[in-house]
């Protein structure tokens, strides 16, 4: 399953008019490149994507995540409440499940997060493999020590993020990630390979070879 990692309404479009695209993942920092009001773009993004839309707080207590993530939650049935994995944001994660918000733990980056998100019913965690990589850690390990631990115990999906190259996606969906957030870039990427090039230029020129001759 694939995410967009965007705020940004035309590469949304782009990426839901190739029919491959679920839901997306936004942060203050994609959306604040918009220019917009951020619930405006929330909201707009929701009426594109009928999938999860990740929406994050900025609060930094758990009773002001909580305040928000209602608020979030209110501008459209798929808003999911994106919060960090700190003891306030999983504190807020408990109380706003209890109020029938979907929520994704972000900014996790171990195993022992990746159980604390998923003990409180987390609908999404979701590893930063490419930061991770950053600081000289391989992060598809992460993914596949998270799905090992979660198997037949917990019903968070693993939400692949800091996605930097094709490989990573393969990997993460190879090692068990249930979704991969992907910039607009990587995924058109995908589509990539120089024999597909040169078959479908060989398909046309016999094409038109056989229709009106040498």
């Amino acid at each position: 399953m694939f995410f967009i990692d965007s705020a940004n309404l035309d590469e949304i479009r782009s990426a839901v008019d190739l029919g491959l695209v679920s839901g997306v993942t936004t942060n203050p920092t994609l959306i604040s490149r918009s220019g917009r009001k951020h619930d405006d773009v929330i909201r707009e993004i929701c009426s594109i994507v009928h999938g999860p839309v990740s929406a994050e707080v900025v609060s930094l207590t758990s009773s002001e995540m909580v305040d928000e993530g209602l608020r979030l939650s209110s501008i459209a049935k798929n808003v999911v409440v994106k919060l960090p994995c700190t003891q306030d944001g999983i504190k807020a994660a408990s109380k706003l499940k209890a109020h029938g918000c979907m929520v994704n733990i972000t900014l996790c980056f171990s195993a022992a997060q990746a159980v604390l998100a998923a003990s409180v019913g987390a609908d999404f965690v979701s590893p930063f493999i490419g930061r991770l990589d950053d600081i000289g850690h391989q992060g598809v390990l992460l993914i596949d020590e998270i799905a090992q631990l979660y198997e037949n115990r917990y019903e968070t999906k693993i939400l692949s993020a800091s996605i930097r190259s094709v490989e990573h996606v393969l990997t993460s969906l190879k090692l068990g990630a249930h979704v991969v957030t992907v910039p607009i870039k990587i995924l058109k990427q995908m589509f990539e390979h120089p024999l597909t090039d040169k078959g479908l230029e060989i398909f046309m020129r016999d094409y038109k070879e056989a229709r009106y001759g040498r």
